[in-house]
C-alpha cells in the first residue's frame, strides 16, 4: 500500500528533509501500525517531513533489500516522484541492510532506531543525559562502519614508498570508537554511583519514592507540573523530557512528603542499546516505592502501549514495583466514553488488581483523587508489609 504526502508544493518543506517512510508487516506476532502515525511523529520530532508513506508485507525480511527488489524499485519511483532526500524504515536494519538500500535507492536511509537516537541527541540537556544518549549512538554506529568512503580505504606504510600495507581507516575509526565507548561506559558508572548514593541518603530519611513512568507523550511531564507545582517542560511531542526530575510531593491526607521523578518516556521497540544506556536513569523506577503508570486514555493503541511499557518495566527489574494507573487526557474523550468514577481498581492478571484514576493533567480533572491513592499507598507503607500489600491488591469492585 502506498500513500503519497498531502503537502502543498508550495509549503516550505523544501526547508527540510523530505522523507518517505516505510514499514513492513511481518504477520501475527509482530506490533505494526499499518498508518505508519508513530513513525511520522518520529520522523516529524526530528526535524523531517514525511512526503509518503509505503507499507509491504512479508513473510520474512530479506537478507539484502529488507523490502525485496519489487518494493525496492516502487520506493525508488516513490523517492523521484516526491523529490524526496531520504528513507525511513519503521523497522530496524542490519547494516548490510541498510548499505544495499542506499545504494539501490540513491538517499540515505535510516531506520527506526537512528531516528530515536537522533531525537535524544537533540533532546539531552543534562551532563548525564549527553553522556548516555552518545553512548547509544556510538554503540550503534559501531556496526554500521562499512567501506563506502574513500577515507576507509588501506592506508600505506612507510614514507614515500610503497610499502607494505598501513592499519585501515575503518580500523582506526573502529578503535577510536571503542575507545570512548569505554570512557562514557566508565563516566556512567561514576554517575550510577552517585545516584546510587543519594537514594540510600533517601532511604535513610526514610523518604517515600513515587516515580511517573509510561509511553512518550501521555503528559507525564504535565502531569508532574500540576502535582509539584514544577515548570518542567513539558510539550505535546514525543520524548519531550529525557532527564530525570525529582520535587517534593506534599500528601496533607497522610501528613508527610513524598519524592516524585519524572522520567524518560518508553516507546514501543525502544532500542535495547538506549535502555541499556539509560540504566542509571532507568533505575529511578526500578528503586521507586509506587509507580504512576501514566496513560494516554484518547489513544487508539492503548492496549499496546501499557503492554511495550510494562515489557520495559521488566527488563530494568521495575515489573514488581506497586503501580497506580493513571488515565490521563480524560478531557479528549467523548461525552459517551467519559468514566463514571474518578477511581475505581482494575484486575490486570489474575488475583492482581490495581487502582485505577482518570484525570486530566491539564485541567486539573482527578487529582485530588489521584493525590489520595498516593497518600493511601504512603500509610499503608508504613503500616507494614501486610497493609501495603493488601492496598495494592485490593478487591473493591469496579464502579
Amino acid at each position: 500500500m502506498t500513500t503519497a504526502s498531502t503537502t502543498p508544493a508550495g509549503e516550505s518543506g523544501d526547508a527540510v528533509t523530505r522523507a518517505v517512510l516505510v514499514g513492513v508487516d511481518f504477520g501475527a506476532g509482530q506490533s505494526f501500525d499499518c498508518e505508519l502515525e508513530e513513525l511520522a511523529l518520529l520522523a516529524s520530532s526530528a526535524g523531517d517531513l514525511p512526503v509518503a508513506r509505503i507499507t509491504a508485507r512479508r513473510k520474512a525480511p530479506d537478507p539484502a533489500l529488507y523490502v525485496g527488489s519489487g518494493k525496492a524499485d516502487e520506493i525508488k519511483a516513490m523517492v523521484a516522484a516526491t523529490s524526496a532526500h531520504g528513507v525511513i524504515f519503521d523497522q530496524a536494519l542490519s547494516p548490510a541492510q541498510q548499505r544495499n538500500l542506499e545504494r539501490h535507492l540513491g538517499v540515505p536511509v535510516a531506520d527506526r532506531t537512528a531516528v530515536i537516537l537522533d531525537i535524544f541527541a537533540d533532546r539531552a540537556r543534562s551532563h548525564e543525559g549527553k553522556l548516555q544518549v552518545e553512548l547509544a549512538r556510538l554503540q550503534y554506529l559501531s556496526t554500521r562502519l562499512v567501506r563506502r568512503w574513500s577515507h576507509l580505504e588501506r592506508q600505506r606504510g612507510g614514507i614515500g614508498a610503497r610499502g607494505g600495507p598501513g592499519e585501515a581507516q575503518i580500523e582506526l575509526d573502529r578503535r577510536m570508537i571503542g575507545e570512548r565507548i569505554k570512557t562514557l561506559k566508565e563516566r556512567l558508572a561514576r554517575v550510577g554511583r552517585q545516584r546510587s548514593t543519594q537514594r540510600r541518603a533517601r532511604e535513610r530519611r526514610g523518604t517515600y519514592r513515587v516515580s511517573l513512568v509510561g509511553y512518550t507523550n501521555a503528559g507525564k511531564s504535565t502531569l508532574f507540573n500540576a502535582l509539584v507545582k514544577a515548570r518542567a517542560y513539558a510539550a505535546d511531542q514525543l520524548f519531550a523530557t529525557l532527564d530525570t526530575t525529582t520535587r517534593q510531593l506534599w500528601l496533607p491526607e497522610a501528613g508527610v512528603a513524598a519524592t516524585l521523578s519524572d522520567t524518560v518516556g518508553f516507546i514501543r521497540d525502544l532500542p535495547h542499546k538506549l535502555v541499556e544506556a539509560f540504566q542509571a536513569t532507568l533505575q529511578e523506577a526500578a528503586d521507586a516505592d509506587l509507580l504512576l503508570h501514566v496513560i494516554d486514555a484518547s489513544s487508539a493503541q492503548i492496549a499496546e502501549q501499557m503492554a511495550e511499557v510494562e515489557r520495559v518495566l521488566a527488563e530494568i527489574g521495575a515489573a514488581d514495583v506497586p503501580q497506580i494507573l493513571v488515565y490521563n487526557k480524560c478531557d479528549r474523550l467523548e461525552p459517551s466514553q467519559q468514566p463514571r468514577t474518578a477511581s475505581d481498581w482494575i484486575e490486570v492478571a489474575p488475583g492482581l488488581r490495581r487502582r485505577r484514576v482518570f484525570a486530566s493533567a491539564l485541567g486539573g480533572q482527578g487529582l485530588e483523587q489521584l493525590r489520595a491513592a498516593i497518600a493511601e499507598a504512603v500509610l499503608a507503607a508504613r503500616a507494614g508489609p501486610t497493609a501495603a500489600a493488601a492496598t495494592h491488591s485490593e478487591s473493591t469492585p469496579l464502579a
